[in-house]
């Protein structure tokens, strides 16, 4: 699997990192991957419920150390 776009939001808190995403997703071709890095929990359980809502697919959510966590969206 290729990433397209890597999208840094640590630091950021809600509801900024899921803005970033929306955006960043307008951006890409359907079959392209984001990948995002954030810190903030509420994304971690705000994304797959977006994901749905908008047709797009959560491939994965992973820790990492120091509190950040990995995000990978596929766009359909």
């Amino acid at each position: 699997m290729e990433v397209k776009m890597t999208l840094d939001c640590k630091g950021l808190s809600c509801p900024m990192p899921m803005m970033k995403i929306a955006k960043a997703m307008k951006e890409l071709k359907p079959g392209e991957v984001l990948e995002v890095f954030g810190t903030d929990p509420g994304t971690k359980t705000d994304l797959p419920s977006w994901c749905t809502k908008t047709g797009n697919e959560c491939l994965e959510i992973s820790d990492l150390e120091g509190g950040v966590n990995r995000m990978l969206i596929k766009k359909i």
